[in-house]
């Protein structure tokens, strides 16, 4: 029987130990690293109750503080341009969010619900309100356009239906405005006015009232966003908060249970699992692109770079319903996701990149176009088809000047999983001339030299696209929003840019 080291299991049972208390950490409400400070959100009034039981229910899950200031969506964005501070902005209207997008004062938004508006009037609707004439004869209480997003969203229907000016005219002589949907509702709970414009989830809340659908609102629809500062000292904490409340299991299901229709959302976890596949083009330009975006999400991602006919392998071999299956993926051209359509969505055109002959340094074997790699003793490498883009291409290429077969049988000598694999066979000198992209020429540009290809086949778009079965859509498209974002590092690394510029 073998003996057993004492010291050898007091130091496996001591690992195992802080191996378990590692993964206990996140949920341990001690870990003010993992969770950061107190949290202030600036929140629509209309929002009150669903967003102080997720709080009260985040602040039972995790040790962190929450603060939580209310009011008009309008009179919310104004502090924030002025105070310059804080972590959140959950807005009752998506407008007011991107308006906020403009001034530079929001960077990550994630909707929450929608809502439409409504004619609140007490249980029984004793005054029989059924048109914005019956309105006209009322006490009518609105919230001010100017503050709050009820206010502006009555102001556009009743502007679309000719009735604004009208409506406005009687608020101000014979009913009030309010700078709140809550104080709005209030006033017609307490009977000071007959009848009030109100969220249609906010009048569910109150069992005093009672839901009147006119006319003039049936095209009403108001998106539900929150959004991190870009003041925020903590933004990891931030979008953690922010996720929170987003998720489908945590926050989504309180917005439902007060009235709000629900928008569909992420699954909780507090640091997700993201897979992400991408052509090995693709690494110059995404890798500090996705560390950035791990870190400052709070999130782990999985990035597998590779060739693509590899890539489209595994994603065939794994099937959509697996647990390892991507939840995005960024092949080296459309070509490969084309093969996949069924699996990801049509996603967005990021970048683009040229496809050249590559060779030595002051050309020594003379190549000038396509036609030279069938000249006796010229070494070809190119791309192996079955498993990366730029096989693919490079075939389409030598195809369309009918050499194809013949340089196959006489000049390749070799084939490579990836472009990035073929520049070292030139600077080995183990190949004459290769096609490759233009971007992994341009790390050894002191010892190559670079032919343009005259074709429209001599280039590859790099398109982003998020599987259908994914948990994390959000996560995914928030993902792209950052890669739409950083143009500047897709040229640096010598791409094309192909999408339009979200920084602008």
């Amino acid at each position: 029987m073998p003996r057993v080291n004492p010291l050898a299991t007091m130091l496996v049972v001591g690992v195992a130990s802080l191996a378990v208390l590692y993964q206990l950490l996140p949920a341990n409400r001690s870990s003010a690293d993992v969770m950061g400070g107190e949290i202030v959100v600036y929140c629509a009034a209309g929002m009150r109750v669903p967003m102080e039981e997720i709080v009260e229910s985040y602040q039972s899950e995790y040790d962190t503080s929450i603060t939580i200031q209310y009011g008009g969506s309008n009179t919310l964005l104004s502090q924030i341009e002025v105070a310059r501070q804080g972590d959140l902005f959950l807005a009752a209207d998506l407008s007011y969010l991107d308006l906020a997008r403009e001034k530079k004062l929001v960077n990550e938004v994630l909707p929450l619900a929608t809502m439409r508006a409504v004619v609140a009037v007490p249980k029984g609707n004793p005054k029989q309100v059924s048109s914005i004439d019956d309105l006209m004869k009322l006490k009518v209480a609105a919230a001010n356009p100017d503050q709050a997003a009820i206010g502006g969203e009555t102001r556009r229907l009743l502007s679309a239906s000719g009735h604004w000016q009208q409506f406005d005219e009687h608020v101000r002589e014979s009913g009030v405005y309010k700078p709140t949907v809550g104080e709005v509702a209030n006033d017609v709970v307490l009977g000071s006015v007959d009848a009030g414009i109100v969220w249609n989830a906010v009048a569910t809340q109150y069992p005093e009232l009672e839901i009147v659908d006119i006319d003039q609102f049936a095209n009403s629809s108001a998106d539900i966003a929150i959004g991190v500062l870009s003041t925020s000292k903590q933004p990891t904490a931030a979008l953690r908060f922010a996720r929170y409340v987003a998720a489908s299991d945590r926050g989504q299901p309180i917005f439902a249970e007060h009235g709000f229709e629900s928008v569909g959302g992420d699954p909780w976890k507090l640091r997700p699992q993201f897979t992400f596949y991408a052509g090995a083009v693709n690494r110059k330009a995404l890798e500090p692109i996705v560390a950035k975006f791990a870190q400052r999400e709070g999130v782990e991602i999985n990035t597998v770079f590779n060739g693509c006919g590899i890539l489209n392998a595994q994603l065939e071999s794994l099937g959509a319903q697996h647990d390892l299956f991507p939840d995005a993926y960024m092949p080296c051209d459309v070509y490969y996701r084309d093969a996949v359509d069924e699996l990801f969505d049509e996603g967005v055109e990021i970048s683009h990149t040229r496809i050249a002959i590559v060779v030595a340094k002051d050309n020594p074997m003379n190549i000038t176009s396509l036609a030279d790699f069938h000249k006796e003793g010229v070494r070809v490498a190119i791309g192996q088809p079955q498993q990366c883009t730029i096989g693919v291409l490079s075939r389409k290429l030598l195809e369309s000047v009918g050499l194809h077969q013949r340089v196959l049988a006489d000049n390749v000598v070799t084939q490579m999983s990836s472009s990035s694999l073929l520049i070292p066979t030139i600077t080995t000198k183990s190949a004459d001339a290769v096609l490759a992209y233009e971007c992994d020429a341009q790390a050894e540009s002191d010892r190559l030299t670079v032919i343009p290809i005259d074709s429209p086949l001599a280039q590859a778009v790099q398109p982003f696209s998020i599987s259908r079965t994914t948990r994390y859509k959000q996560l995914a498209g928030r993902l792209c929003d950052e890669i739409l974002l950083s143009r500047p590092l897709f040229e640096e690394a010598g791409f094309g840019w192909q999408s339009p510029d979200l920084a602008e």
